[in-house]
């Protein structure tokens, strides 16, 4: 396990050949272990990275409070440790802003986006409630159980049950109130992420694999930004959690080579 130099030093694990490489980037308060049973299977193909933001996983814990802009930086270290040239970076839920904002720093370097299990229309108010009650003392863990009682309903993998009940689990009020101060200020900044991507220019190919939520409307809307949106593309997966790289790893690396080899 290299480390790349950063204001903190950044794990990440190094496997395959080829590029553009997968930078597999976890959501907030969740490691790189959610891309365990994913990251083999992706290496057969081609180069693939995964990271720990700083302050979670295998990671140095951060000295002072920071913010999305620090998660860029994260990623920035790894692509300049590692050497990659091209990459495509594989997101799970909030990472996504990552990867927006590293296509618009490095271009045509991030060859597409690969979304897992996004919010990617405007935030629903009580979405919106749920990151004000995670930066609330007095009701962030209620607020967090019901986030992960959502995420595990009728979920029976271990792996997922484990990566929610113990890694982000783990994680205390501080960071949840973190993560949920900067989504809500990237949300206010950005608008949706479909709207946000569209303001690329140009806007990168976009696959967005999902399982939650399990709403016909959420698909339907998707798919008519696809169909205006040549660019963009969407799947739903048949999976019953928020990570379905962990239920269905073998299916999405197959949808993730289809998608990255045309690039």
């Amino acid at each position: 396990m290299p480390f790349a130099p950063s204001a903190v030093p950044i794990a990440f694990d190094d496997q395959g050949r080829g590029e553009p490489a997968l930078l597999c980037l976890p959501g907030w308060c969740a490691d790189r272990s959610m891309f365990a049973e994913l990251a083999p299977l992706c290496g057969r193909a081609r180069r693939t990275l995964t990271l720990d933001w700083r302050g979670h996983g295998g990671s140095a814990p951060a000295a002072a409070d920071f913010d999305a802009e620090a998660l860029v930086e994260d990623a920035l270290a790894v692509l300049d440790a590692s050497g990659v040239e091209r990459i495509v970076p594989v997101t799970n839920a909030h990472a996504g802003w990552v990867a927006l904002e590293l296509r618009r720093r490095l271009g045509a370097r991030v060859a597409a986006i690969v979304l897992i299990d996004w919010l990617v229309l405007d935030p629903p108010p009580p979405f919106l409630n749920a990151l004000a009650g995670l930066q609330d003392p007095a009701r962030w863990q209620a607020t967090r159980e019901q986030l992960f009682a959502m995420w595990l309903h009728g979920v029976d993998d271990p792996e997922v049950i484990r990566l929610v009940r113990e890694v982000m689990g783990a994680h205390d009020a501080a960071m949840w109130a973190r993560a949920a101060r900067s989504i809500a200020a990237t949300y206010r900044r950005e608008g949706s992420p479909l709207a946000a991507l569209a303001a690329l220019a140009p806007p990168p190919p976009v696959l967005h694999l999902y399982a939650q939520p399990d709403d016909p409307g959420f698909l339907q809307a998707q798919q008519a930004f696809a169909a205006a949106q040549p660019w963009f593309t969407v799947h739903r997966l048949a999976a019953k959690s928020h990570f379905p790289m962990l239920e269905r790893a073998q299916e999405v690396a197959g949808l993730i080579e289809d998608f990255v080899a045309r690039y």
